[in-house]
């Protein structure tokens, strides 16, 4: 059976919290930190108690920590896919 392809709007469709910790295979707590101190992905703050994020920009977070060997694991912020 081939694999059918993703929805036009999928790379941009706002997702939950939860979502986006399980597509990059991190902890909320973790997105929670990186909001408070930086270094994390881009997210939509619909209001104080709603977040969400886009695919999209977890795509380009994760591209941005990409490194060829160890001594450039720390250019991107510190935290490492």
């Amino acid at each position: 059976m081939k694999p059918t392809a993703p929805d036009a709007d999928y790379l941009d469709r706002l997702i939950t919290e939860r979502d986006a910790a399980d597509f990059l295979g991190y902890t909320m707590r973790a997105l929670q930190n990186w909001r408070t101190r930086g270094g994390g992905p881009l997210y939509v703050k619909v209001s104080p108690r709603s977040i969400r994020y886009r695919r999209r920009d977890l795509n380009a977070w994760v591209e941005s920590k990409l490194a060829k060997h160890s001594t450039e694991a720390s250019i991107g912020g510190g935290h490492d896919v």
